[in-house]
């Protein structure tokens, strides 16, 4: 089995390093564990960013630390309507100081609610930062009083809302030392809602809102059942830390994380997540620490997954766990920021919060709980906004097509014949195909079990795209933000076997990553796949293919570049098998739902 001792780009522990390391002690239950802090980045101010940029360097995202300066002031010339109340001051549980700029209507003629925005990038990006402009978004759409990834106040204030961009602790001129989406942001937003709530401008009335990473600690904050807090608004949010953002499934990933800890302005220490997964391989009390506690979540909650990004499994986890008899879920075909910025979007959000932060009786329980676009082609939709009771959908038919390695085809039949496929460990691929002969809508969790072997190490890693093919076999991606996305996709590592049973479903198993179970040469074991949830038609004549490959391979699309994996498939001529046939019923499940009524010929999909 390969062991990671060293992580690239990122200063590996050392407990001589008193300058750039400290251990911070905290308890997980019953646990003293050891937590890594890393010597943060001091941040720079704007007059350093100008000077940098003038010398052709590249400043790094979210590093920029805005000049504390308390104050009350017109937003803008554009929106006299909008005073700021600058760096106030909210004093947490244990002493430390917090500081958030307030937006607010300079003229309401009572109290208001309040949207907090809470996240480590920066609370006035526009001072600087070159990073916070959102790819997909128009240029001029978002206003500059708006946090990165968060609600902006020239809409929402002249809305009568107020707009609470906050720097967490140890973020820019905030005290203390930075935590990541764990139950210590959860605790210091409980803090903060309690706080804000009693200002003499607020109804009393709290959510949270954002996407990525100022929506991760909405579920962290909003498991902690703040009083004030009136409803959550979760759009794209990763939730088990270790699972879809440290290790994708096992099969470690830790750059991203690494990047935000390097890059975040923060004068004092970060908490170390890359450091901290070498020291804890598997998924422990440490871990479980920032995985929400969703059975606490039960306010009125309006969440959103996209099906191009790597937050789509949290968001959708999230929305099944939680307690709230008040939740909707819209899964959606495009990229986060521009899907959060679109004015359809935020006018159906405006909708969410007049109901449950006004109390405006305005209708919003006549929306679908859950609302899902069905893609077909490139930047087509078969069904936009489709509506649904719940998800996974509960008419929903569970297929199994199984895998021919003889021929590389999938069937409905499993073979009677035993073959085998083999594919080089570095560069190969497995792929199966059906071409289906009736329009099948797939809608919801898809699984691949197989039966697997590798010749030559003790490990393999697998990538899974589910991609569509037309009748004449020609590629038909997604289009998303303008680059081409293949579709359905998941990973698992073959030592990482062992399902979760309490967690584990038979449309969604999931890894325990309590353990390492090397492969012994010459033995073929069971293994599943977990593949995200997806929605989209292949129409009759069309070809559903599962393409298996041991690397994960980059295409075009933007996000591709941060996908640096630590693979662990062998030396050089190790090959991986797929077994299928006979005793070996390798088989693709899949999500397919049919129309919701039918009479003769005509079908109805709704």
């Amino acid at each position: 089995m390969q062991k990671i001792e060293k992580l690239d780009g990122m200063p590996t522990y050392s407990p001589e390093d008193k300058t750039t390391f400290k251990i911070e002690k905290r308890e997980y239950e019953g646990q003293e564990i050891d937590v890594i802090m890393r010597k943060g980045h001091p941040g720079i101010t704007i007059d350093e960013v100008n000077k940098l940029r003038a010398e052709g360097k590249q400043v790094p995202d979210f590093s920029i630390c805005a000049k504390y300066n308390p104050r009350t002031y017109t937003a803008t010339k554009a929106a006299p309507h909008i005073i700021c109340e600058q760096d106030v001051a909210c004093v947490l549980r244990d002493g430390t100081k917090i500081y958030s700029d307030i937006y607010r209507p300079a003229n309401a003629a009572e109290p208001i609610p309040v949207i907090i925005c809470w996240g480590p990038f920066g609370k006035r990006p526009h001072e600087g930062q070159d990073g916070w402009k959102l790819m997909g978004v128009p240029p001029q759409t978002v206003s500059e009083m708006a946090k990165f990834e968060a609600a902006d106040p020239a809409y929402w204030c002249h809305h009568g809302y107020a707009v609470a961009n906050v720097d967490p602790r140890g973020v820019g001129n905030s005290e203390g030392d930075v935590n990541l989406w764990g139950i210590e942001d959860g605790k210091d937003g409980y803090d903060y809602v309690e706080w804000i709530a009693k200002q003499p401008w607020c109804n009393g009335k709290t959510s949270f809102f954002g996407n990525s990473g100022v929506c991760m600690v909405v579920w962290r904050i909003a498991a902690q059942q703040p009083p004030h807090l009136s409803c959550i608004a979760a759009w794209e949010g990763t939730g088990n830390m270790y699972t879809e953002s440290l290790t994708f499934n096992g099969i470690p990933r830790p750059g991203f994380e690494n990047g935000i800890v390097t890059a975040c302005a923060c004068k004092n220490w970060i908490e170390d997540l890359g450091n901290m997964y070498l020291k804890h391989p598997y998924y422990d009390a440490y871990w479980r620490s920032k995985t929400p506690v969703w059975e606490n979540i039960k306010v009125p909650a309006y969440v959103c997954g996209g099906m191009c990004h790597f937050h789509l499994r949290g968001s959708v986890v999230g929305f099944r766990k939680i307690r709230s008899p008040k939740k909707w879920l819209r899964l959606h075909r495009d990229m986060e920021w521009p899907d959060t910025y679109n004015p359809d979007n935020m006018e159906d959000l405006r909708k969410f919060y007049d109901r449950y932060l006004k109390d405006i009786r305005n209708g919003w329980e006549f929306t679908p709980k859950v609302r899902v676009d069905v893609m077909d082609a490139y930047n087509f939709d078969y069904i936009p906004n489709k509506p649904e009771k719940e998800f996974p959908i509960a008419r929903t038919v569970y297929q199994k097509l199984y895998l021919n390695a003889e021929d590389g085809s999938m069937t409905l039949n499993p073979s009677v014949k035993t073959s085998e496929l083999v594919y080089d460990s570095k560069t190969g691929m497995a792929s199966f195909g059906i071409k289906f002969d009736q329009d099948t809508e797939i809608i919801g969790y898809m699984k691949l079990h197989l039966f697997i072997e590798c010749r030559g190490h003790d490990n393999m890693d697998l990538f899974v795209f589910i991609k569509k093919y037309n009748a004449e076999g020609t590629y038909i991606p997604i289009d998303c933000m303008g680059f081409d996305y293949r579709g359905a996709w998941g990973q698992s590592r073959a030592s990482r076997r062992e399902l979760d049973l309490s967690e584990s479903t038979d449309y969604q198993p999931v890894m325990a990553h309590q353990k390492d179970e090397p492969l012994e040469q010459g033995k073929v074991y069971e293994l599943d796949v977990e593949i995200h949830p997806h929605a989209r038609i292949w129409h009759k004549g069309e070809e559903l293919r599962v393409e298996i490959t041991p690397e994960f391979i980059k295409t075009d699309w933007y996000e591709d570049h941060g996908m640096n994996f630590y693979t662990d498939n062998g030396p050089e001529g190790t090959k991986h098998v797929i077994h299928t046939g006979g005793e070996y019923p390798s088989y693709l499940q899949i999500p397919t739902i049919p129309p919701k009524y039918q009479s003769g010929d005509y079908k109805y999909k709704g």
